[in-house]
């Protein structure tokens, strides 16, 4: 089989009509009837399921992978690469923000620059003035705090070669975040800059974006740990020179000193950080815990394929 079109199902039985018409039209125009799309519905509580199932009646070229229940989206398109079965895989939302059609331009960069990777970059992130700015500030923190390069403003869609695919699924981690896995992957990758529509406001919150933030940072980089020894060997330094000082003045000078202030602000500023330090050992410690555990990473119900 040629290619293979992935995307997810959450919420999307407004999209799964149009795009079903739109990504067929895409690939048939490529790849002629060698082609398939892999739904997957991510527990999704509309009736996306059933739309998806409806066309699989109708098209053959279309399956549907159901999971037990809603597994997170990353997890998801983990799961749709799994089961697909194309020389190129073409992975892309399903909400129609991101466009069936690009494909074609996708396609043809991958043929010119003979690479295995070409995805999208926003020319300007869609929505409001929190998410616009929330959606820079994550990338600061994560090129602050993060061991390999992550570029900006990144789209779902993106054209994978399958020896790209396949290495992608060789990563085994149960906390996934997919956007570092197909930087950490390999090969060459390109980039073609596209504009994202708008048709339904973000899934990613402010407090979604922090916690994916920490999610990534801890999947990828050990500089938290890191900072932990720096700053508590600063503090201790700092606090063996305050504390030569008051042994100093005591003993030299007999200046007697209002501690109650000093004492109580030196009690939460070492508390609070203590408490913060412990909290992020806790989360590589989850980490750890979540790992060996080896629970499977989604659960299919059903595979809906009018060819088995």
């Amino acid at each position: 089989m040629k290619l293979s079109i992935v995307a997810t199902l959450y919420r999307s039985a407004p999209y799964v009509k149009e795009f079903h018409q739109r990504a067929s039209a895409a690939a048939k125009q490529l790849v002629g009837d060698d082609y398939e799309i892999v739904l997957v519905n991510d527990g999704s509580p509309d009736n996306s399921l059933d739309l998806a199932v409806q066309l699989t009646e109708h098209d053959s070229h279309v399956v549907v992978v159901d999971l037990s229940r809603n597994f997170g989206h990353h997890k998801a398109m983990m799961t749709g690469l799994a089961h697909a079965k194309g020389e190129q895989v073409f992975l892309i939302d399903s909400d129609l923000e991101e466009e069936p059609e690009w494909l074609l331009r996708f396609l043809e960069e991958m043929e010119e620059e003979r690479c295995d990777v070409v995805f999208g970059v926003q020319t300007a992130r869609k929505g409001g003035l929190i998410e616009r700015w929330s959606g820079i500030l994550y990338y600061l923190m994560l090129d602050w705090m993060l061991e390999l390069h992550h570029p900006k403003n990144i789209t779902t869609a993106r054209l994978m070669s399958r020896r790209y695919v396949d290495a992608l699924l060789l990563y085994k981690e149960r906390e996934i975040v997919i956007s570092g896995l197909w930087i950490l992957a390999g090969f060459k990758q390109n980039h073609l800059v596209v504009s994202k529509r708008s048709t339904s406001p973000s899934a990613y919150g402010f407090f979604h974006k922090i916690s994916h933030l920490v999610n990534a940072i801890t999947s990828f980089s050990s500089k938290p740990l890191s900072m932990i020894f720096f700053i508590g060997a600063t503090i201790s330094s700092v606090s063996l020179l305050y504390f030569t000082y008051l042994v100093v003045n005591r003993f030299y000078f007999s200046v007697p000193l209002d501690g109650w202030t000093s004492i109580m602000t030196s009690i939460w500023l070492l508390g609070g950080i203590i408490i913060l330090f412990i909290g992020v050992i806790g989360i590589y410690l989850s980490k750890i815990f979540s790992e060996t555990k080896q629970r499977p990473l989604v659960i299919v119900k059903d595979v809906y394929d009018r060819k088995r």
